[in-house]
């Protein structure tokens, strides 16, 4: 059995099936976590995107396939 911290508060919590919350310590922890997501206070670091870029994007999803 492997003890790990708690992402959200550190409590020490066992990471196995019989914790369906893991690698947190229980729901309220694992909500915590969406939530900083939903909120984006945790970011997953991009770079920039020009709007000239969006457009051909949306531009390509109008091109059809050849075949």
């Amino acid at each position: 059995m492997i003890e790990i911290k708690c992402p959200t508060c550190g409590l020490l919590t066992i990471y196995s099936s019989e914790n369906p919350s893991r690698p947190f310590c229980s729901e309220r922890c694992k909500l915590i976590d969406l939530g900083q997501w939903a909120d984006q206070t945790y970011k997953i670091p991009s770079a920039p995107v020009s709007i000239d870029t969006l457009i051909d994007i949306d531009d390509a999803d109008e091109i059809e396939p050849k075949d």
